[in-house]
Parts: C-alpha cells; structure tokens; sequence
C-alpha cells in the first residue's frame, strides 16, 4: 500500500473516531452534507479496507456491495472452494485480496478497518466480539445471535467499544417505499391504537433421514461447527444449517430477525427493556418428536414448521408470529389496518392514502436517525464517518432478536413462558429459563468484555 494511502486511511480512521466519539458524548453528530456519489467514493484513497468473513452466496452478495464503499483487502471462509471463488470474483477479491482460512489471522492486520460477518449464526456473536476488541468497525448479517445470552455479550460488547460502529444486515429497515411507510403510519397513530400485529413467516421445512457423509476436502467442518456440538456431517447440516436448532432457530430468527424487528419497530417495542411479556408457544409442530425441548433423533430437520405463537406485550398488544398465510407483517388498529411485505404494502390506508402530507423526508430522516435516507450498506459506511447509530443498530436488534428467541423456545417446550423485559430473563420456569444460553464446544467460547 502506498505511504499517501496509509495517511489517508489514518485521517479517515481519525476522523472516524473522533465522530464516533462526539456522538457518544452528546447524541447524533450533525449532518454533514452528502455528496452527490456519498463520501466513500470521492477519492480512491478515501476508502476504508473491508475484510470479509463468511463467502458463501449471501457473503458474496454483501461483499460485492460492500465493495462499493470500501477496498476489500481479505476474505476467509472454512470451506476452500468458496474461498477461492471470492478471492477471485472480480467484484469481490480481484485476484488481490489475501484469502484466509482462519478469521483470526484476518482480524490480527492492522490495515483492516471494516469487518463484515456472513458465517452462519453460531459464529456472529463471537467474531463481531473479536473484531470490536481488535478495533474495527463491524457489519453483520442477521440473525445476530444464537441464544438469549449471546444478545447480552453483543450490546454490552458495543457499549464498551463505542468508537466502533456495529451495524446489523437487517436491510429492511432502509426501504423507504414498503417498511418505513408502514412503521411511520403506525407512529404517526393513522391506524388509530393499534390492537394486534400479525408476522408472518412462511413455514419451515421438514426432511430427513439425512445419511452421514465424507467430510468434503475443502471443508473444515471442525472449524464450521463452532461453538456447536461436534457430530458427523451430513450434508443437510451445512447446506441447510437453518432448519437445525443446533446452528439457528428456524424461521423464528431467519424471517423473524427482519420481520419481528419491524413489528417492534413499529410499536415502539424496540428499545431496550421492551418487548413481549408472555409468549405461548402451544400451537406449534416440529419435524421430530421433542422430549423436554431437545429434539430425539440427530439425521432429521428439528425446527418448527408449522406455528402460531402468540407474543403479548404490556400494552395489551398481540403479536402473533406465525407459519401461516402470506409471508409480510399485518397491523390492525382501531382506525384500519396496513399489510406490508417486501412485495406490496395494501390496505384501506394506502389506497386512501392516509398518510399523504404526514410522511415526509424529515419522518423519514427521523427513522434513519437523523441520517438521510439511503442504501443500507451507504448508511453504514456514512455512520462510520460521521458517527451516531445507523437504521439497523445492534441495540434495537438484540431486543428483536430476545423476542425470536423467546418465540423458539415456547415452540420448543409447547407452552406458555414468561418474560421480564426489564430484568431480561424468562422468569417462573427454570426449565425454560435454561434455554437462555449454552455450553459452547472447548476452545469456541463467547469472549466476555
């Protein structure tokens, strides 16, 4: 790298730090006026260096448009073959990026000042941990974690490392036409009180009985499983990690993470010491019978497929998270009611145009937290420069991902349990109450900061 480079990087990283700084100390950092390409691309040397880590079909699709923003110095994958392919995307590596098999080695190079993580979701929290204490900044995808306790050690990870900007894939919540229009119609109390929400998810998939198979050549499969427990591999256990509770939590934190934190998003159910305050989980199937909450046979698919859980909060309003009907969120007010998906938004308010004159680009700079609107990854790489949290922070994250969670494990055990959102800790069932964390496999444990 050229010394005009390295200086380059070094104001880029001071300036970066001394706005992340100044919006710790005193709210959001003033707007500072956007360029008409956004700050990242008016000089070459004006770039961060991004690592990536995880090359699979997402990891590829997010480092490409990363790319546009930043310099992609490195990228790592455990399996080899989806290492060389991104090393050698010309969107991605160039034939230029170091490739690297370990995610520690990448996080030890000074030059690396962004870190984007696409594993699979056993290993989000720990690495988004370990590239914070190494300094840099983090995009991760969605769902961030895998238990209730990894949700903790993430937040308190980011409190402590507040010069960094930690940003969540959750890319819903920068789309202006669909989601933000439904969100500000609820804000702005057009639907009147709103009196019941409706996730839907789609369902889950059931199959099985999946044979164990040679671990492929180019795949550490020791490394890949993480912090789960060690078993044979299978196929279905890598390629389709969501439909195992081992590695994730079905649909409850797959479609969940986006449409859960919309939902609470909306009803202002997003901040810290909020969300549900009982989740019943009785209506809900599993591929294999459960015992105790543990699925009994290890060759099959074990999340939910099919499900109707329903998640109370304080106010008296019901959300319910289920498999069933078109995949989108429904909000039902005493006024009207609102459909939104990625797809279509619908309903009596959007024909009528409720909200005309009452979602504004200020409603909309309000949502973006004082940010103006823009492409996800944009508003990240603008949050690094200028500072103050971006759309999708990791704080009103962990309060979507506690509830996703909450979700599966009523689903899991078949009944109703409990929640203190203040406390945040399932209360009165010790049974349920221990799904809050895990044992993670010796040598794979969560750093704790």
């Amino acid at each position: 790298m050229a010394d005009a480079s390295l200086s380059s990087r070094r104001r880029f990283m001071e300036s970066t730090l001394a706005g992340t700084a100044a919006a710790t100390a005193g709210g959001f950092v003033p707007f500072v006026a956007e360029s008409t390409r956004g700050f990242a691309n008016e000089s070459p040397n004006d770039r961060p260096a991004v690592g990536c880590i995880g090359m699979g079909w997402i990891g590829m699709h997010d480092a490409r448009g990363l790319a546009e923003f930043g310099d992609i110095v490195a990228v790592c994958d455990v399996d080899a073959k989806s290492l060389e392919r991104a090393r050698y995307d010309v969107r991605v590596g160039a034939g230029k990026a170091d490739a690297y098999g370990d995610y520690r080695k990448l996080l030890e190079r000074s030059d690396i000042d962004v870190v984007s993580i696409t594993t699979h979701d056993p290993w989000h929290v720990k690495i988004a941990i370990e590239a914070l204490q190494a300094g840099k900044h983090v995009f991760c995808q969605k769902p961030l974690s895998l238990t209730l306790e990894e949700n903790q050690l993430a937040r308190v990870a980011a409190e402590k490392h507040p010069r960094q900007q930690f940003f969540i894939g959750t890319q819903q919540r920068s789309d202006r036409k669909l989601f933000l229009r439904a969100v500000n119609m609820v804000h702005k109390g057009l639907l009147g009180d709103i009196r019941q929400v409706t996730v839907a998810l789609d369902g889950g998939q059931i199959g099985g009985a999946f044979p164990v198979e040679d671990v492929p050549r180019s795949l550490n499969w020791d490394m890949w499983q993480g912090q789960a427990p060690s078993v044979p591999y299978r196929l279905h256990r890598f390629h389709q990690y969501r439909w195992w509770y081992e590695y994730s939590g079905g649909k409850f934190t797959d479609w969940g993470a986006h449409h859960i934190d919309i939902a609470q998003w909306a009803l202002r159910e997003d901040a810290r010491g909020k969300g549900p305050v009982s989740i019943d989980g009785i209506d809900a199937r599993h591929p294999v019978p459960f015992k105790d909450g543990y699925p009994t046979l290890d060759d099959w698919y074990n999340t939910a497929y099919d499900f109707n859980v329903k998640c109370r909060f304080a106010s008296g309003v019901e959300m319910v998270v289920t498999s069933r009907g078109e995949n989108g969120i429904t909000f039902t007010g005493t006024k009207g009611s609102i459909f939104v998906s990625r797809k279509r938004i619908a309903g009596t308010p959007i024909d009528e145009a409720w909200d005309e004159g009452r979602f504004t680009d200020d409603d909309v700079r309000t949502l973006f937290k004082g940010k103006p609107p823009e492409e996800h990854k944009q508003n990240f790489f603008r949050c690094i420069r200028e500072g103050g949290l971006p759309v999708s922070d990791v704080f009103s994250h962990v309060v979507a991902m506690n509830t996703c969670h909450l979700a599966a494990i009523a689903a899991r055990l078949g009944r109703t349990i409990a929640w203190d959102p203040a406390a945040e800790r399932i209360v009165g069932d010790e049974q349920a109450a221990a799904f809050a964390a895990r044992t993670p496999r010796k040598g794979f444990e969560i750093p704790r900061v």
